[in-house]
């Protein structure tokens, strides 16, 4: 029995495997209508969701099974207190694989010790977020033709954006990879992903304040919100929140073939008036992640078609 915790667990040849699964689920839809029947999913997410829960069930029922879980930790047994252990326990026996997400770090790792099932980290804390990566990793691939040799700005919360770190650790794997770090000093990427990723890997990086001196030279820009949730007070919140947006103007200073991605949901860090621009490729993003899960869940649970 095979988990997702990380978007290490997959090699490369792996992954593209599953994004190849992916692309062909995009394009005969109808062939993978019936793979999942008489399966269910189990989404425990303990933290709320929107793209990440639905996508996971969407899914699913694309797939032909069926989904059953919980949205929030208050509408569970852990507000009576019970453990992630019991609760991926019980999720065991009803239930043929599960997706879960937690704002402690750790959680999903715990589950899949005590599961009976496969178990997908739909996002821990500020720590990973691999189904996100899946999807990210997709979607440049779809875009962009590859997955090496670009240039790939990251901008916003690089301390807490476990989307970042997870993409990070998934792009150093690919060749010819280079990272323009955009952050304010308070919100820079972490000391030890600098030092254990893209130094360990010799991977070529800058660190930039200004979102319009990176602009001209990527291939790719990952904007990222300033996640109120992660912040101890709401001072430094309010402080940090608009550090970024970019807009119209801004993208001017872009490349003609650079795309813009994010995770979701946005606040106000991209302008509304970039969603026509046809280099905004995040509502796409949103519908790749659909196809990498399906891809996902046919192949934790074993299922040829």
């Amino acid at each position: 029995m095979r988990h997702l915790m990380s978007p290490l667990d997959f090699s490369v040849e792996e992954l593209d495997k599953l994004m190849d699964l992916a692309n062909d689920m995009e394009a005969n839809r109808a062939k993978y209508a019936h793979a999942c029947e008489g399966k269910t999913l189990a989404t425990l997410f303990y933290e709320p969701s929107t793209r990440t829960r639905l996508s996971h069930e969407a899914a699913m029922f694309n797939l032909g099974g069926n989904v059953l879980g919980f949205s929030s930790a208050d509408s569970s047994s852990a507000a009576k207190g019970e453990s992630v252990s019991d609760t991926i326990r019980m999720a065991s026996c009803y239930a043929d694989i599960c997706a879960m997400r937690h704002p402690k770090e750790g959680a999903p790792m715990v589950a899949c010790r005590h599961a009976a099932i496969p178990v997908i980290n739909a996002g821990d804390g500020g720590h990973q977020h691999p189904t996100q990566t899946l999807t990210d990793l997709l979607t440049i691939r779809s875009l962009k033709g590859r997955l090496g040799n670009m240039t790939i700005g990251l901008c916003g919360d690089l301390k807490f954006g476990r989307t970042v770190h997870s993409l990070i650790h998934a792009l150093v794997r690919y060749p010819g990879i280079r990272f323009v770090l955009i952050s304010p000093e308070e919100l820079r990427l972490p000391s030890y992903i600098r030092a254990d990723v893209l130094d360990k890997h010799q991977v070529p990086y800058e660190e930039v304040v200004r979102l319009e001196d990176a602009l001209p030279k990527l291939d790719l820009l990952y904007m990222t919100r300033v996640q109120k949730e992660r912040f101890f007070n709401e001072e430094d919140y309010v402080r940090m929140k608009d550090f970024y947006i970019l807009d119209a103007k801004k993208m001017e200073l872009a490349p003609e073939d650079m795309y813009v991605l994010h995770p979701l949901p946005r606040v106000n860090e991209i302008s509304v008036e970039i969603d026509d621009d046809p280099r905004a490729a995040y509502f796409k993003q949103a519908q790749y992640g659909v196809y990498i899960r399906m891809a996902l869940i046919l192949t934790l649970l074993e299922i040829e078609v």
